[in-house]
């Protein structure tokens, strides 16, 4: 078992799954769907790369930025 990092977030009326630890996104109308569908690419993702080395993003920082002018 692996354990994953993900952030939901939503764009629009969509909601995005964005892994952290490996570079897998999906995406769902609700936050359950997309809870479901990066599972799913998640599990396909790891099964690909069966016996291959998986490289892992590590030391994950969320940081909130002010950019522009208000």
């Amino acid at each position: 078992m692996r354990i994953v990092e993900v952030v939901f977030y939503r764009e629009g009326k969509t909601w995005v799954a964005q892994a952290l630890n490996v570079d897998v996104s999906s995406f769902g109308d609700t936050r359950g769907e997309a809870r479901a569908a990066i599972k799913e690419a998640l599990e396909l993702y790891f099964e690909d790369a069966s016996g291959e080395e998986v490289v892992q993003i590590t030391d994950v920082e969320v940081e909130t930025l002010s950019v522009g002018t208000l």
